[in-house]
């Protein structure tokens, strides 16, 4: 239906009219506003979106903007990829867990690693005492890797690496793994996380500076850009700096100024955006605002599209599709009255849903207590299959798109968005922004924020601040860690660091510390890190070489 501007006109006196009169009725809240301080009308109509062009902001699906998603018909010809983060103990743990949920219908892998991984220790040094296995698996070296994907063909499942500071090593051990299996590199499809900026920002897991870490990620998006036309070198990610505190509006702003500098840094190095840009992938949180996260959604695709063409010259229409995987709010699992997690999960999920994610993780509702355990898991994995074949919301592509408030809600999130742009800007972009801490302090004020709604009652979490069970009695079964299993993995490190050849492994990281020290453009390390990792060199051999040449960061700024 086509408006005139006398039409909207009067619509817009009858709506002030009738707001007038809800404003005068009683309210259950003081307030009404999203999690991100968006404040809600009572309705919404024609007059609220009046302002906008269709055909430019708005469109269809597979069109530009790719506001109602970047596939012309959705999920009718395909679902969601259901990928499961899982990964604990021992790798031949974790291959079990894969092979289970493989079996019980997932269609994609997902890859946790335990802390020592993650801060690239071997799990003999004493750095790594105490955390073996607890919140992902062991991957010591690249047998390590090979178990962990035991009889699963990689160049038939798509995998995705949760993992940054060392990204291109793990996902070098990846690609050796795949290659003795058989598998042509350029057959691999996945995605490994690899978003540096935001451990910076978020999640604290950085090792290097900003600068070398930058390097690195270049490195890998170069390499993918050569040899794997299948694999996502970046999942340039929301979801922890969401699970940091933040709101729908900083996650979103700030993961898309994170998407902007690679690929400033990756034109600077040399290539054509056009090249590389249809592999980068994004991954976003999904938190209990229903209406707020699928406006997220939406207006991240029509941003990344718009600023690809328009900033950085993109002419691919596939250079401006947003694809992103999306996983439902940890820090929304609450430990009291765990069995409402499955309802929180199955509206967050419904959520990712209609806001058109590509791929999808549910978590499992005892994971406010532990790692999550087989039967936990496969009711989360079944949340997905019941939204995918008993609802019939796949069967419409974007089927809220056209609402009044959903389309206006939508614009509001990506003019907040646009407003951190500006600000991050003035701080000189986003390497100055995290180094003066800008990021983090925005995030404490957000977090602050809702902790105060809580605690005031302003906002009810179910089971902790109302509707609270005095007597819980606590039946969930919960997943322990094989306190045996660390030992059999340190015996296997070292028979490994044994039998090897030793020197040949010592000529690969001193050629690994030459090409460290190069400048970027020189020497792409994913080159030489596969040449250490093929003769058995440990990650915590590798990262050292990293660290001695790269230094350690140390950040400057503080509350």
């Amino acid at each position: 239906m086509v408006l005139s501007n006398d039409d909207n006109n009067a619509i817009r006196r009858r709506s002030d009219a009738w707001r007038q009169r809800a404003d005068a009725a009683p309210r259950r809240k003081a307030a009404y506003k999203t999690l991100s301080q968006l404040p809600l009308a009572p309705v919404y109509g024609p007059a609220d979106v009046a302002d906008g062009d269709y055909r430019r902001d708005v469109g269809l699906p597979g069109e530009y903007p790719y506001l109602r998603g970047v596939h012309p018909t959705g999920y009718r010809s395909r679902l969601w990829t259901m990928r499961m983060f899982a990964g604990f103990g021992e790798p031949r743990e974790t291959n079990e867990r894969f092979r289970f949920l493989l079996d019980q219908g997932e269609t994609g892998l997902s890859v946790a690693f335990d802390m020592p991984t993650l801060y690239g220790y071997d799990h003999d040094d004493d750095r790594a005492r105490g955390e073996f296995g607890k919140c992902g698996v062991a991957v010591s070296c690249l047998e390590d890797m090979q178990t962990v994907f035991d009889g699963i063909p990689l160049d038939q499942v798509t995998t995705s690496m949760t993992i940054n500071s060392p990204a291109a090593i793990i996902w070098a051990m990846y690609i050796a793994a795949a290659e003795r299996q058989g598998a042509a590199i350029a057959s691999l499809g996945g995605t490994i996380q690899n978003d540096i900026l935001k451990e910076y920002i978020a999640q604290n897991e950085y090792i290097f500076p900003p600068h070398p870490s930058m390097r690195l990620v270049v490195d890998t998006v170069e390499f993918a850009t050569g040899h794997m036309p299948r694999f996502n070198p970046i999942s340039i990610s929301g979801y922890h700096i969401r699970e940091a505190g933040s709101n729908a509006v900083q996650e979103l702003a700030f993961t898309l100024a994170d998407g902007f500098e690679y690929v400033r840094h990756c034109v600077e190095r040399g290539m054509a955006v056009d090249d590389f840009a249809p592999r980068l992938s994004f991954f976003f949180n999904v938190h209990n605002d229903f209406f707020e996260e699928i406006a997220k959604f939406r207006s991240a695709r029509r941003i990344w599209a718009r600023e690809l063409r328009e900033t950085f010259g993109a002419e691919s229409e596939r250079s401006a599709w947003m694809r992103f995987h999306a996983q439902t709010s940890g820090a929304s699992l609450t430990a009291q009255q765990p069995d409402n997690n499955v309802v929180r999960v199955s509206l967050q999920a419904l959520a990712a849903v209609l806001g058109g994610c590509q791929s999808l993780h549910t978590n499992s509702k005892d994971e406010a207590w532990a790692l999550p355990s087989a039967e936990a898991a496969l009711q989360a994995l079944r949340t997905q299959q019941i939204i995918a074949h008993e609802t019939g919301v796949t069967d419409t592509v974007d089927p809220l798109g056209g609402s009044y408030f959903v389309e206006a809600l939508t614009n509001q999130v990506e003019s907040g968005a646009y407003g951190y742009f500006e600000r991050i800007d003035r701080q000189g972009g986003v390497i100055p922004a995290l180094e003066s801490g800008f990021f983090q302090r925005e995030i404490a004020d957000a977090a602050y924020i809702y902790q105060q709604e809580e605690d005031r009652k302003e906002r009810i979490t179910v089971g902790v601040n109302d509707y609270v069970a005095e007597d819980e009695n606590l039946s969930i079964p919960l997943l322990r860690v094989d306190e045996a299993g660390e030992q059999r993995h340190l015996a296997h490190l070292n028979e490994v660091r044994r039998r090897r050849d030793n020197r040949e492994v010592a000529v690969r990281l001193r050629a690994l510390e030459t090409a460290a020290r190069q400048p970027g453009s020189d020497a792409n390390l994913m080159y030489p890190l596969l040449e250490a990792v093929k003769a058995e060199a440990t990650l915590g051999e590798m990262m050292g070489v990293f660290r001695e040449v790269f230094g350690e960061y140390q950040p400057a700024w503080g509350f």
